[in-house]
């Protein structure tokens, strides 16, 4: 017999963001003494294309990268800090610096091959073509006789 250690609040996340899928989804997690920022995504889809929408304000497009591993592609990058200007006196700071990392599983029928990515106006949008589908062999056909 071996012991397991055991977590009170394993999948206390899961549950939770199962429970308030959008409600809460957009705020910053706390992990340890750093707060986590994660961009918003939307995903959605064409006849010819998935397209994977970013939200990254005030991230440069220098400090954003883009990789396909397999089946899955990743979006990585950093909003740095500003600039304190010393004349200033801030009353309130509510946006987030640091790095994040995303991770999306590719959808079969995907083309990883053929992806591309275009950022403008704070949004990274990533192409994903669909491959085109292959002629199925159940599909009937006439058999010429010789």
């Amino acid at each position: 017999m071996s012991l397991m250690h055991w977590e009170p609040f394993a999948g206390s996340e899961d549950i939770f963001n199962r429970l308030f899928p959008v409600t809460f989804a957009r705020w910053p997690r706390v992990t340890g003494v750093d707060t986590e920022w994660r961009p918003t995504a939307d995903i959605s889809e064409t006849d010819k294309e998935y397209l994977i929408r970013a939200q990254l304000p005030a991230v440069k497009r220098e400090d954003v990268k883009v990789t396909v591993d397999a089946d899955t592609i990743t979006v990585r990058g950093e909003r740095k800090k500003r600039i304190e200007d010393k004349t200033e006196k801030y009353h309130r700071i509510e946006s987030l610096e640091g790095t994040f990392m995303r991770s999306f599983s590719l959808p079969e029928g995907a083309d990883p091959g053929a992806i591309r990515c275009d950022h403008k106006d704070g949004e990274l949008v990533i192409h994903i073509p669909k491959k085109a589908p292959a002629p199925s062999a159940a599909a009937a056909r006439e058999i010429p006789i010789s």
